[in-house]
């Protein structure tokens, strides 16, 4: 079934500071057509204004006025474009190290990061933090821009050693599907239009890589989960008996006939029907939103689960997570959160920090234990209540948590449960 026509592909931008991250999604955005007159004149001013020869693309991304006014990206901004082939969100993420929380939100559900390496300065240390993140996130495609081949005269020598470069490092991590585009977001070269001045460059454009991945198998296709989100009754004589469960799938395909098991009752059915927003389905996958009828009556709410007989996610109140910490406050040890998975809200303890991680060289620091905002860890935690939850590696959606400070209601941290 080929649903690409309106497929969305979500991408994060990650890189050291001024490797040209905001450059290059202005470049996309400008080549590829998607942005209005209007915009592109307030970019024309304020270049002018600021003393620039060209026009400054990067101002297209960088929303925050004090961002414009520093010419770096603080926060994460959301960009919206598409092309016939695709539907794209772009997660512009910055690349300071005091910004790890915002890379780990940009990036959580992306199928595609960009890791922007300039030519002149090659593999950094910032592009292994980048790297390293984004196979602890678990992005399915990694695409190595190596950007300002203008500034190195076009050289293929230099592409080749930090392509090489790169390599050497990602093979100790786990990043299944890398590509490597040399390009100068300034001028254009290699982004949207092919370059003239690197025809020793058999592969193909950003855009072109974009528009044609393959991201249907970046979801779990294997293990059927539904987290229900809200009852349906609309209690109208033409649906006198109508109960559906609606949600959106978080894992395997669902058909008309098949036997499903409700967690945590354990009780099982058979699905009934498949409602949508447009009509019946026969069979649906994630990421869809549908509404499931079964033929039993059976008690479900909020937060309870459609799975298969067979095949279950753990049901446990003791859970490992990975941690990004997100907040001033470090994370308190015995201390007491509201978490947030899939469709359940529950409360915490912290039980143990297990280590910190060194984002920098992936060394377990096991003597300071304190996980303070931008930092990464391993924890163990005690739920009131259990989850239905399956290893993050495993599926992003069931495996991902929240943590919520109850007192301020600000979200403190998330994490992958391993």
């Amino acid at each position: 079934m080929d649903y690409k026509s309106s497929e969305l592909l979500r991408f994060t931008t990650a890189g050291s500071v001024d490797d040209g991250k905001s450059t290059l999604i202005g470049r996309i955005l400008y080549d590829s057509k998607s942005i209005f007159q209007d915009q592109m004149e307030a970019v024309e001013a304020s270049s002018l204004r600021r003393g620039e020869s060209e026009v400054n693309l990067a101002l297209l991304t960088d929303g925050l006025k004090s961002e414009r006014e520093q010419g770096i990206t603080i926060d994460v901004a959301y960009r919206y474009f598409s092309t016939p082939k695709r539907k794209f969100i772009i997660a512009d993420t910055p690349g300071h190290i005091q910004y790890t929380r915002n890379m780990v939100t940009g990036a959580s559900t992306a199928n595609v990061a960009l890791v922007l390496v300039d030519a002149r300065n090659g593999v950094v240390e910032q592009t292994k933090r980048h790297a390293i993140i984004a196979s602890l996130l678990k992005i399915p495609h990694l695409v190595v821009c190596i950007n300002k081949m203008d500034l190195v005269g076009y050289s293929e020598e230099t592409y080749e050693n930090i392509k090489e470069e790169f390599e050497r490092f990602a093979s100790k991590l786990e990043v299944n599907d890398v590509h490597f585009i040399p390009m100068s977001a300034l001028k254009g070269d290699n982004v949207v239009d092919r370059s003239i001045n690197m025809p020793w460059f058999g592969g193909s454009t950003l855009l072109y890589y974009l528009e044609n991945v393959h991201i249907g198998s970046d979801h779990n296709v294997i293990d059927c989960r539904f987290p229900v989100q809200t009852v349906i009754r609309p209690q109208t004589d033409e649906y006198h008996d109508y109960r559906g469960y609606a949600g959106r799938i978080a894992g395997g395909s669902f058909k008309k006939g098949d036997e499903v098991m409700i967690l945590p009752s354990g009780f099982t059915s058979k699905i009934f029907k498949i409602d949508t927003f447009d009509g019946e389905l026969e069979e649906a996958f994630p990421p869809m939103s549908v509404t499931l009828l079964l033929e039993d009556k059976i008690d479900i709410s909020r937060g309870d689960m459609i799975v298969r007989v067979n095949n279950k996610p753990e049901v446990t109140q003791d859970i490992e997570v990975m941690i990004c910490w997100f907040n001033e406050k470090p994370l308190q040890l015995r201390g007491k959160y509201a978490i947030m998975h899939t469709t359940q809200d529950v409360r915490c303890m912290i039980k143990e920090v297990k280590y910190k991680m060194n984002i920098n060289t992936l060394h377990r620091d096991l003597e300071d234990l304190e996980i303070k905002m931008n930092d990464i860890g391993r924890i163990s935690i005690r739920t009131t209540k259990p989850l239905f939850v399956d290893s993050y590696r495993k599926n992003r959606i069931t495996g991902s948590v929240i943590f919520i400070d109850e007192g301020t209601n600000e979200t403190v941290g998330a994490g992958m449960i391993i």
